[in-house]
Protein backbone atom coordinates (compact mmCIF):
# COMPACT_ATOMS: atom_id res chain seq x y z
CA UNK A 1 0.00 0.00 0.00
CA UNK A 2 2.69 2.80 0.90
CA UNK A 3 4.67 1.75 -2.60
CA UNK A 4 1.93 2.71 -4.11
CA UNK A 5 1.20 5.72 -2.17
CA UNK A 6 4.67 6.33 -3.29
CA UNK A 7 3.95 5.77 -7.07
CA UNK A 8 1.20 8.31 -7.00
CA UNK A 9 1.93 12.16 -8.31
CA UNK A 10 3.13 13.84 -5.15
CA UNK A 11 1.13 17.03 -6.65
CA UNK A 12 -1.99 15.19 -6.89
CA UNK A 13 -4.80 15.30 -9.83
CA UNK A 14 -5.45 18.18 -10.68
CA UNK A 15 -4.35 20.90 -13.64
CA UNK A 16 -3.08 24.60 -13.24
CA UNK A 17 -1.33 26.32 -15.95
CA UNK A 18 1.09 28.29 -13.58
CA UNK A 19 3.29 27.97 -11.13
CA UNK A 20 2.44 30.35 -7.84
CA UNK A 21 6.73 31.31 -7.54
CA UNK A 22 9.83 30.69 -9.15
CA UNK A 23 10.82 26.45 -8.29
CA UNK A 24 14.17 26.24 -6.96
CA UNK A 25 15.94 23.01 -6.72
CA UNK A 26 16.18 21.01 -2.89
CA UNK A 27 18.34 22.85 -0.77
CA UNK A 28 22.10 21.48 -0.34
CA UNK A 29 21.13 19.21 -3.24
CA UNK A 30 24.26 18.55 -5.35
CA UNK A 31 23.77 15.12 -7.36
CA UNK A 32 20.07 13.99 -7.65
CA UNK A 33 18.62 11.04 -9.28
CA UNK A 34 17.64 13.37 -13.28
CA UNK A 35 21.97 13.98 -12.68
CA UNK A 36 22.72 10.41 -12.36
CA UNK A 37 20.02 9.75 -15.05
CA UNK A 38 22.32 12.32 -17.18
CA UNK A 39 25.30 10.44 -16.60
CA UNK A 40 23.45 7.34 -17.46
CA UNK A 41 22.54 8.74 -20.39
CA UNK A 42 25.85 10.20 -21.51
CA UNK A 43 27.16 6.97 -21.53
CA UNK A 44 24.72 5.67 -23.07
CA UNK A 45 25.16 8.08 -26.57
CA UNK A 46 28.87 6.94 -26.02
CA UNK A 47 27.91 3.78 -27.03
CA UNK A 48 25.73 5.19 -29.28
CA UNK A 49 28.28 6.88 -31.31
CA UNK A 50 31.19 4.12 -30.60
CA UNK A 51 28.88 1.59 -32.62
CA UNK A 52 28.08 3.97 -35.14
CA UNK A 53 31.67 5.48 -36.13
CA UNK A 54 33.98 2.48 -35.44
CA UNK A 55 32.81 1.68 -39.29
CA UNK A 56 33.79 5.23 -40.89
CA UNK A 57 37.61 4.25 -39.72
CA UNK A 58 37.60 0.35 -39.41
CA UNK A 59 36.53 0.94 -43.20
CA UNK A 60 39.66 2.22 -44.01
CA UNK A 61 41.75 -0.75 -42.92
CA UNK A 62 39.34 -3.22 -44.17
CA UNK A 63 39.40 -2.11 -48.12
CA UNK A 64 42.38 -3.08 -50.05
CA UNK A 65 43.12 0.23 -51.85
CA UNK A 66 46.51 -0.67 -53.66
CA UNK A 67 44.16 -3.09 -56.33
CA UNK A 68 42.46 0.20 -57.14
CA UNK A 69 44.82 2.67 -57.55
CA UNK A 70 45.54 2.01 -61.22
CA UNK A 71 41.89 3.33 -61.97
CA UNK A 72 42.22 6.14 -59.59
CA UNK A 73 42.20 10.10 -60.58
CA UNK A 74 44.05 11.69 -57.53
CA UNK A 75 45.37 14.72 -56.62
CA UNK A 76 46.39 14.43 -52.62
CA UNK A 77 48.37 16.56 -50.76
CA UNK A 78 51.99 15.94 -50.62
CA UNK A 79 52.85 14.22 -47.29
CA UNK A 80 55.13 16.33 -44.94
CA UNK A 81 54.24 14.60 -41.51
CA UNK A 82 56.82 11.87 -41.50
CA UNK A 83 53.78 9.24 -42.55
CA UNK A 84 53.74 6.83 -45.59
CA UNK A 85 50.54 5.83 -46.69
CA UNK A 86 52.20 2.98 -48.98
CA UNK A 87 53.04 1.02 -45.59
CA UNK A 88 49.82 0.84 -43.57
CA UNK A 89 48.19 -2.23 -43.64
CA UNK A 90 45.97 -3.29 -46.70
CA UNK A 91 42.42 -4.98 -46.17
CA UNK A 92 40.82 -7.57 -48.52
CA UNK A 93 37.71 -5.94 -49.46
CA UNK A 94 37.70 -4.77 -53.47
CA UNK A 95 35.14 -2.35 -52.65
CA UNK A 96 35.50 1.41 -54.76
CA UNK A 97 34.30 4.29 -53.38
CA UNK A 98 30.68 4.44 -54.62
CA UNK A 99 30.29 0.86 -52.54
CA UNK A 100 31.89 2.04 -49.37
CA UNK A 101 29.44 5.02 -50.03
CA UNK A 102 26.44 2.73 -49.60
CA UNK A 103 28.12 0.67 -47.02
CA UNK A 104 28.82 3.96 -44.98
CA UNK A 105 24.97 5.10 -45.66
CA UNK A 106 22.86 1.81 -45.18
CA UNK A 107 22.70 2.34 -41.31
CA UNK A 108 20.77 5.58 -41.57
CA UNK A 109 18.26 3.35 -44.10
CA UNK A 110 17.05 1.57 -40.90
CA UNK A 111 17.78 4.32 -38.50
CA UNK A 112 14.92 6.34 -40.72
CA UNK A 113 12.34 3.90 -40.17
CA UNK A 114 12.15 3.63 -36.37
CA UNK A 115 12.25 7.61 -35.78
CA UNK A 116 8.67 7.90 -35.46
CA UNK A 117 7.37 5.01 -34.12
CA UNK A 118 10.30 5.48 -31.74
CA UNK A 119 9.16 8.72 -30.25
CA UNK A 120 5.61 7.34 -30.00
CA UNK A 121 6.50 4.18 -28.39
CA UNK A 122 8.63 6.51 -25.60
CA UNK A 123 5.92 8.28 -24.63
CA UNK A 124 3.14 5.65 -24.31
CA UNK A 125 5.06 2.50 -22.87
CA UNK A 126 8.29 4.36 -21.76
CA UNK A 127 11.17 5.44 -22.72
CA UNK A 128 13.71 3.54 -20.42
CA UNK A 129 13.61 -0.01 -22.03
CA UNK A 130 12.82 1.37 -25.73
CA UNK A 131 16.23 3.58 -24.88
CA UNK A 132 18.09 0.28 -23.16
CA UNK A 133 16.97 -2.45 -26.16
CA UNK A 134 17.80 -0.39 -28.80
CA UNK A 135 21.35 0.53 -27.90
CA UNK A 136 21.52 -3.54 -26.68
CA UNK A 137 20.21 -4.93 -30.53
CA UNK A 138 23.17 -2.16 -32.24
CA UNK A 139 25.70 -3.38 -29.62
CA UNK A 140 24.73 -7.55 -30.35
CA UNK A 141 24.68 -7.34 -34.14
CA UNK A 142 28.16 -5.01 -34.32
CA UNK A 143 29.60 -8.20 -31.87
CA UNK A 144 28.09 -10.01 -36.04
CA UNK A 145 29.67 -7.97 -38.16
CA UNK A 146 33.17 -9.60 -39.07
CA UNK A 147 31.48 -12.78 -38.85
CA UNK A 148 29.22 -11.03 -41.42
CA UNK A 149 31.61 -10.13 -43.69
CA UNK A 150 34.00 -12.82 -43.68
CA UNK A 151 31.35 -15.31 -44.36
CA UNK A 152 28.02 -14.10 -46.11
CA UNK A 153 29.60 -10.80 -48.24
CA UNK A 154 28.94 -7.57 -49.08
CA UNK A 155 25.35 -7.68 -49.13
CA UNK A 156 24.23 -9.90 -45.74
CA UNK A 157 27.11 -6.97 -44.24
CA UNK A 158 24.77 -3.71 -45.68
CA UNK A 159 21.70 -5.75 -44.35
CA UNK A 160 22.88 -6.14 -40.86
CA UNK A 161 23.62 -2.50 -41.10
CA UNK A 162 20.37 -1.25 -42.27
CA UNK A 163 19.26 -3.97 -39.35
CA UNK A 164 21.41 -1.71 -36.67
CA UNK A 165 19.91 1.53 -37.61
CA UNK A 166 16.16 -0.07 -36.91
CA UNK A 167 17.76 -0.57 -33.13
CA UNK A 168 19.45 2.42 -32.40
CA UNK A 169 16.97 4.89 -34.71
CA UNK A 170 14.71 5.34 -31.25
CA UNK A 171 17.53 6.35 -29.21
CA UNK A 172 17.17 10.13 -29.44
CA UNK A 173 13.24 10.16 -29.49
CA UNK A 174 12.91 8.05 -26.11
CA UNK A 175 15.50 10.13 -24.70
CA UNK A 176 13.53 13.57 -25.36
CA UNK A 177 10.70 11.67 -23.99
CA UNK A 178 12.51 10.96 -21.24
CA UNK A 179 13.97 14.13 -20.41
CA UNK A 180 10.21 15.40 -20.91
CA UNK A 181 9.11 13.65 -17.75
CA UNK A 182 12.69 14.46 -15.83
CA UNK A 183 14.04 17.94 -17.18
CA UNK A 184 13.23 21.03 -14.79
CA UNK A 185 12.45 23.96 -16.71
CA UNK A 186 15.35 25.72 -16.45
CA UNK A 187 17.98 23.26 -16.50
CA UNK A 188 16.83 21.61 -19.60
CA UNK A 189 19.47 22.88 -21.58
CA UNK A 190 21.80 21.88 -19.26
CA UNK A 191 20.64 18.60 -19.04
CA UNK A 192 19.92 17.80 -22.26
CA UNK A 193 23.11 19.42 -24.21
CA UNK A 194 25.02 16.84 -20.61
CA UNK A 195 23.30 14.32 -22.15
CA UNK A 196 23.74 14.51 -26.36
CA UNK A 197 27.80 15.47 -25.25
CA UNK A 198 27.88 11.64 -24.86
CA UNK A 199 27.73 11.23 -28.61
CA UNK A 200 30.40 13.40 -29.32
CA UNK A 201 32.60 12.25 -27.02
CA UNK A 202 32.01 8.78 -28.40
CA UNK A 203 33.44 9.86 -31.90
CA UNK A 204 36.10 11.31 -29.89
CA UNK A 205 37.33 8.63 -28.30
CA UNK A 206 36.53 5.85 -31.08
CA UNK A 207 37.77 7.14 -33.74
CA UNK A 208 41.71 6.72 -32.40
CA UNK A 209 41.30 3.34 -30.88
CA UNK A 210 39.56 2.28 -33.84
CA UNK A 211 42.27 3.41 -35.69
CA UNK A 212 45.23 1.84 -33.50
CA UNK A 213 42.95 -1.68 -33.17
CA UNK A 214 43.02 -1.72 -36.91
CA UNK A 215 47.18 -1.16 -36.46
CA UNK A 216 47.02 -4.03 -34.45
CA UNK A 217 47.28 -7.63 -34.52
CA UNK A 218 44.21 -7.79 -31.81
CA UNK A 219 41.75 -10.37 -33.05
CA UNK A 220 43.01 -9.87 -36.73
CA UNK A 221 43.30 -6.17 -36.40
CA UNK A 222 39.78 -4.69 -37.66
CA UNK A 223 37.53 -6.66 -36.69
CA UNK A 224 38.79 -6.44 -33.08
CA UNK A 225 37.06 -2.46 -33.67
CA UNK A 226 33.71 -3.92 -33.41
CA UNK A 227 34.22 -7.02 -30.39
CA UNK A 228 35.46 -4.29 -28.44
CA UNK A 229 33.01 -1.68 -28.84
CA UNK A 230 29.66 -4.34 -28.89
CA UNK A 231 30.95 -5.93 -25.32
CA UNK A 232 30.80 -2.60 -24.20
CA UNK A 233 27.27 -1.36 -25.51
CA UNK A 234 26.13 -4.73 -23.66
CA UNK A 235 27.87 -4.08 -20.77
CA UNK A 236 26.41 -0.40 -20.51
CA UNK A 237 22.60 -1.82 -20.98
CA UNK A 238 23.12 -3.94 -17.70
CA UNK A 239 23.85 -0.67 -15.79
CA UNK A 240 20.90 0.94 -17.01
CA UNK A 241 18.40 -1.52 -16.78
CA UNK A 242 19.03 -1.57 -12.97
CA UNK A 243 19.07 1.71 -11.83
CA UNK A 244 17.32 4.01 -14.17
CA UNK A 245 12.98 4.51 -13.57
CA UNK A 246 11.23 6.06 -16.13
CA UNK A 247 9.93 8.79 -13.97
CA UNK A 248 10.65 10.37 -11.13
CA UNK A 249 7.18 8.72 -9.54
CA UNK A 250 8.47 5.38 -10.16
CA UNK A 251 11.91 6.17 -8.50
CA UNK A 252 12.23 3.57 -5.21
CA UNK A 253 15.09 5.87 -3.95
CA UNK A 254 14.73 9.82 -5.48
CA UNK A 255 14.21 12.18 -1.89
CA UNK A 256 10.89 13.66 -1.93
CA UNK A 257 12.86 16.78 -2.12
CA UNK A 258 13.79 16.27 -5.73
CA UNK A 259 10.55 14.25 -6.74
CA UNK A 260 8.75 17.08 -5.70
CA UNK A 261 10.72 19.73 -7.61
CA UNK A 262 10.93 18.43 -10.87
CA UNK A 263 6.94 17.46 -10.61
CA UNK A 264 6.88 21.01 -9.92
CA UNK A 265 8.73 22.71 -12.42
CA UNK A 266 7.29 20.05 -15.22
CA UNK A 267 3.90 19.56 -14.10
CA UNK A 268 2.70 15.98 -14.55
CA UNK A 269 1.67 14.19 -17.85
CA UNK A 270 -1.74 11.78 -18.65
CA UNK A 271 -1.70 10.09 -21.66
CA UNK A 272 -3.66 11.94 -24.30
CA UNK A 273 -3.65 11.52 -28.19
CA UNK A 274 -1.04 12.97 -30.20
CA UNK A 275 -2.72 16.22 -32.25
CA UNK A 276 -1.03 14.94 -35.33
CA UNK A 277 -2.47 17.23 -37.71
CA UNK A 278 -1.63 20.39 -35.63
CA UNK A 279 2.28 18.76 -35.09
CA UNK A 280 2.34 18.47 -39.37
CA UNK A 281 0.88 21.73 -39.76
CA UNK A 282 2.77 23.76 -36.85
CA UNK A 283 5.48 26.03 -38.53
CA UNK A 284 7.36 25.87 -35.33
CA UNK A 285 7.77 22.36 -35.90
CA UNK A 286 9.10 22.42 -39.39
CA UNK A 287 11.61 25.09 -37.96
CA UNK A 288 13.37 22.47 -36.11
CA UNK A 289 13.39 19.80 -38.87
CA UNK A 290 14.70 22.62 -41.24
CA UNK A 291 17.77 23.34 -38.34
CA UNK A 292 17.78 19.48 -37.54
CA UNK A 293 18.46 18.49 -41.16
CA UNK A 294 21.10 21.47 -41.93
CA UNK A 295 22.92 20.19 -38.77
CA UNK A 296 22.93 16.69 -39.48
CA UNK A 297 24.10 17.21 -43.41
CA UNK A 298 27.16 18.60 -42.62
CA UNK A 299 27.49 16.12 -39.37
CA UNK A 300 26.78 13.21 -41.40
CA UNK A 301 28.87 13.35 -44.06
CA UNK A 302 31.61 14.28 -42.11
CA UNK A 303 31.44 11.90 -39.50
CA UNK A 304 30.85 9.22 -42.25
CA UNK A 305 33.91 10.66 -44.99
CA UNK A 306 36.51 12.78 -43.00
CA UNK A 307 38.66 9.51 -42.54
CA UNK A 308 38.36 8.85 -46.47
CA UNK A 309 39.20 12.25 -46.83
CA UNK A 310 42.48 12.04 -44.18
CA UNK A 311 43.52 8.87 -45.82
CA UNK A 312 43.56 9.92 -49.84
CA UNK A 313 44.00 13.39 -49.77
CA UNK A 314 45.76 14.72 -46.60
CA UNK A 315 48.06 11.10 -46.63
CA UNK A 316 47.33 9.91 -42.59
CA UNK A 317 48.39 7.05 -41.81
CA UNK A 318 45.35 4.85 -40.35
CA UNK A 319 46.89 5.36 -37.05
CA UNK A 320 46.85 9.17 -37.72
CA UNK A 321 44.07 9.07 -39.20
CA UNK A 322 41.83 7.90 -35.91
CA UNK A 323 43.35 10.76 -33.98
CA UNK A 324 43.15 13.57 -36.19
CA UNK A 325 39.30 12.53 -37.16
CA UNK A 326 38.68 12.81 -33.52
CA UNK A 327 39.48 16.63 -33.45
CA UNK A 328 36.37 17.72 -34.77
CA UNK A 329 34.48 16.19 -32.06
CA UNK A 330 36.48 17.33 -28.89
CA UNK A 331 35.87 20.89 -30.32
CA UNK A 332 31.75 19.92 -30.83
CA UNK A 333 31.74 18.08 -27.25
CA UNK A 334 32.87 21.33 -25.55
CA UNK A 335 30.56 23.26 -27.61
CA UNK A 336 27.66 20.69 -26.86
CA UNK A 337 28.34 20.81 -22.98
CA UNK A 338 28.81 24.91 -23.22
CA UNK A 339 25.89 26.20 -25.56
CA UNK A 340 23.20 23.88 -22.80
CA UNK A 341 24.75 25.62 -19.61
CA UNK A 342 24.84 29.38 -21.46
CA UNK A 343 22.02 28.75 -22.99
CA UNK A 344 19.97 28.21 -19.64
CA UNK A 345 21.33 30.91 -17.78
CA UNK A 346 20.57 33.78 -21.09
CA UNK A 347 16.91 32.34 -20.49
CA UNK A 348 16.81 31.66 -16.96
CA UNK A 349 18.44 35.49 -16.87
CA UNK A 350 15.94 37.41 -19.23
CA UNK A 351 18.52 38.32 -21.50
CA UNK A 352 16.67 37.31 -24.38
CA UNK A 353 13.59 35.38 -24.90
CA UNK A 354 13.61 31.26 -25.60
CA UNK A 355 12.92 31.77 -29.08
CA UNK A 356 15.97 34.29 -29.65
CA UNK A 357 18.17 32.12 -27.40
CA UNK A 358 17.30 29.39 -29.81
CA UNK A 359 18.32 31.41 -32.74
CA UNK A 360 21.02 32.75 -32.06
CA UNK A 361 22.37 29.36 -31.23
CA UNK A 362 21.63 28.21 -34.16
CA UNK A 363 22.67 30.79 -36.56
CA UNK A 364 25.77 30.47 -35.00
CA UNK A 365 26.21 26.65 -35.15
CA UNK A 366 24.91 26.59 -39.01
CA UNK A 367 26.69 29.45 -40.18
CA UNK A 368 30.24 29.84 -38.52
CA UNK A 369 30.77 26.27 -39.66
CA UNK A 370 29.71 27.13 -43.17
CA UNK A 371 31.91 29.71 -43.63
CA UNK A 372 34.85 27.64 -42.48
CA UNK A 373 33.74 25.00 -44.74
CA UNK A 374 33.84 27.53 -47.60
CA UNK A 375 37.31 28.16 -47.08
CA UNK A 376 38.72 25.00 -46.90
CA UNK A 377 39.41 25.06 -50.67
CA UNK A 378 41.79 28.14 -50.41
CA UNK A 379 43.87 26.63 -47.89
CA UNK A 380 45.93 23.63 -50.37
CA UNK A 381 47.59 21.74 -48.38
CA UNK A 382 49.07 23.37 -45.78
CA UNK A 383 47.90 20.55 -43.30
CA UNK A 384 47.69 22.85 -40.14
CA UNK A 385 45.76 24.78 -41.72
CA UNK A 386 43.43 22.32 -43.53
CA UNK A 387 42.72 20.26 -39.92
CA UNK A 388 42.10 23.63 -38.22
CA UNK A 389 39.44 24.77 -40.70
CA UNK A 390 38.22 20.97 -40.70
CA UNK A 391 37.98 20.91 -37.02
CA UNK A 392 36.21 24.09 -36.06
CA UNK A 393 33.55 23.32 -38.77
CA UNK A 394 32.27 20.65 -37.79
CA UNK A 395 33.12 21.13 -33.71
CA UNK A 396 31.62 24.86 -33.81
CA UNK A 397 27.94 22.90 -35.20
CA UNK A 398 27.90 21.42 -31.65
CA UNK A 399 26.50 24.99 -30.82
CA UNK A 400 22.85 23.91 -32.02
CA UNK A 401 22.61 21.78 -28.97
CA UNK A 402 21.88 25.49 -27.32
CA UNK A 403 19.05 26.15 -30.47
CA UNK A 404 17.07 23.33 -32.14
CA UNK A 405 18.10 20.08 -29.97
CA UNK A 406 15.82 21.41 -27.34
CA UNK A 407 13.74 23.13 -29.14
CA UNK A 408 11.08 20.39 -29.10
CA UNK A 409 10.42 20.43 -24.99
CA UNK A 410 10.14 24.57 -25.78
CA UNK A 411 7.44 24.42 -27.89
CA UNK A 412 5.52 20.61 -27.16
CA UNK A 413 7.30 19.04 -23.68
CA UNK A 414 4.30 16.42 -23.97
CA UNK A 415 5.01 15.15 -26.60
CA UNK A 416 9.04 16.05 -26.97
CA UNK A 417 9.90 12.14 -28.04
CA UNK A 418 7.33 12.27 -31.10
CA UNK A 419 8.43 15.62 -32.27
CA UNK A 420 12.48 14.65 -31.85
CA UNK A 421 11.19 11.47 -33.51
CA UNK A 422 9.61 13.66 -36.46
CA UNK A 423 13.18 15.83 -36.75
CA UNK A 424 14.94 13.28 -36.28
CA UNK A 425 13.52 11.01 -39.17
CA UNK A 426 13.93 14.16 -41.97
CA UNK A 427 17.11 15.13 -40.04
CA UNK A 428 18.47 11.29 -41.11
CA UNK A 429 18.37 11.70 -44.58
CA UNK A 430 21.91 13.57 -44.78
CA UNK A 431 22.98 10.35 -43.01
CA UNK A 432 22.54 8.19 -46.53
CA UNK A 433 22.30 10.82 -49.04
CA UNK A 434 26.05 12.50 -47.83
CA UNK A 435 27.68 9.65 -48.11
CA UNK A 436 25.90 8.39 -51.33
CA UNK A 437 27.04 11.79 -52.62
CA UNK A 438 30.29 11.76 -51.85
CA UNK A 439 30.81 8.25 -52.71
CA UNK A 440 29.52 9.29 -56.56
CA UNK A 441 31.49 12.39 -56.46
CA UNK A 442 34.86 10.85 -55.57
CA UNK A 443 34.43 7.75 -57.18
CA UNK A 444 38.02 6.90 -58.71
CA UNK A 445 38.43 10.73 -58.93
CA UNK A 446 40.40 11.10 -55.18
CA UNK A 447 40.60 15.07 -55.83
CA UNK A 448 40.87 17.68 -54.04
CA UNK A 449 38.94 20.00 -56.31
CA UNK A 450 36.15 17.23 -56.03
CA UNK A 451 36.13 17.45 -52.47
CA UNK A 452 35.84 20.91 -52.18
CA UNK A 453 32.34 20.41 -54.05
CA UNK A 454 31.40 18.64 -51.04
CA UNK A 455 32.28 21.27 -48.53
CA UNK A 456 30.45 23.32 -50.71
CA UNK A 457 27.18 21.79 -50.51
CA UNK A 458 27.76 21.58 -47.02
CA UNK A 459 28.29 25.64 -46.58
CA UNK A 460 25.10 25.90 -48.62
CA UNK A 461 23.00 23.27 -46.79
CA UNK A 462 23.81 25.23 -44.09
CA UNK A 463 23.07 28.73 -45.06
CA UNK A 464 19.52 27.30 -46.24
CA UNK A 465 18.91 25.59 -42.84
CA UNK A 466 19.41 28.87 -40.87
CA UNK A 467 17.22 31.01 -42.79
CA UNK A 468 14.46 28.64 -42.36
CA UNK A 469 15.25 28.14 -38.72
CA UNK A 470 14.91 31.88 -38.64
CA UNK A 471 11.67 32.46 -40.13
CA UNK A 472 10.21 29.20 -38.68
CA UNK A 473 11.44 28.60 -35.25
CA UNK A 474 9.45 29.53 -31.49
CA UNK A 475 10.23 29.52 -28.43
CA UNK A 476 6.75 29.37 -26.47
CA UNK A 477 4.39 26.42 -26.03
CA UNK A 478 2.48 25.38 -28.50
CA UNK A 479 -1.76 25.52 -28.17
CA UNK A 480 -1.99 22.23 -29.40
CA UNK A 481 0.14 20.79 -26.72
CA UNK A 482 -2.41 21.90 -23.93
CA UNK A 483 -5.68 20.77 -26.33
CA UNK A 484 -7.97 19.38 -23.73
CA UNK A 485 -5.98 19.95 -20.73
CA UNK A 486 -3.49 17.27 -21.61
CA UNK A 487 -0.87 18.77 -19.53
CA UNK A 488 -0.71 18.87 -15.54
CA UNK A 489 1.28 21.73 -14.45
CA UNK A 490 1.18 22.32 -10.63
CA UNK A 491 2.69 24.91 -7.79
CA UNK A 492 3.30 23.60 -4.11
CA UNK A 493 5.13 24.41 -1.33
CA UNK A 494 6.13 20.69 -0.43
CA UNK A 495 6.34 16.97 -1.27
CA UNK A 496 2.65 15.89 -0.40
CA UNK A 497 0.40 19.17 -0.62
CA UNK A 498 -2.78 19.56 -2.43
CA UNK A 499 -2.82 21.33 -5.82
CA UNK A 500 -3.02 25.20 -5.87
CA UNK A 501 -5.50 27.34 -7.05
CA UNK A 502 -5.88 27.94 -10.57
CA UNK A 503 -4.03 31.11 -11.60
CA UNK A 504 -4.28 33.76 -14.81
CA UNK A 505 -1.29 32.80 -17.27
CA UNK A 506 -0.38 36.61 -16.68
CA UNK A 507 0.67 36.01 -13.14
CA UNK A 508 3.68 37.15 -11.44
CA UNK A 509 6.10 34.40 -10.33
CA UNK A 510 9.08 36.36 -8.24
CA UNK A 511 8.20 39.36 -10.19
CA UNK A 512 8.68 37.65 -13.41
CA UNK A 513 5.03 37.24 -15.23
CA UNK A 514 4.40 33.36 -15.78
CA UNK A 515 4.21 34.12 -19.71
CA UNK A 516 8.63 34.65 -19.28
CA UNK A 517 8.79 31.50 -18.85
CA UNK A 518 7.73 30.26 -22.50
CA UNK A 519 7.92 33.54 -23.17
CA UNK A 520 7.72 35.42 -27.03
CA UNK A 521 9.67 38.19 -27.29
Amino acid sequence: MERDEQKKPLLGDRTSNVQEEEVLPPPGEKFGKRHLLAVLAFLGFFNVYCLRVNLSVALVAMVNNTKKIDNHSIDACPTTHGSDNSTTKQGDLNWDESTQGIVLGSFFYGYIVTQLPGGWLAEVFGAKKLFGFGVLSTAALTLLTPVVINHLGLGAFIALRVIEGLGEGVTFPAMSAMWGKWAPLWERSKLAGFTYAGAQLGTVISMPISGILCDSDLFGGWPSVFYIFGLLGCLWFVVWMFVVYDTPAKHPTISLDERSYIETSIGLKQRVRTPWKAILTSKAVWGICAGHFANNWGFYTMLTSLPSYMKHILNFDISENGFVSALPYVVCCICQTSSGQIADFIRKNGYLSTKNTRKMFMTLGLMLPAVLMFCIGYAGCNHIVVVTLLTFAVGLGGLCMGGFNVNHLDIAPNFSGTLMGISNCLATIPGFVGPYIVGQLTNNNQTRAQWQIVFYICSGVYLAGTILYLLLAEGSEQPWNNQGGDVLTFAGQSSGQAPIQSYDRDVHVSGIPYKHLNEEK
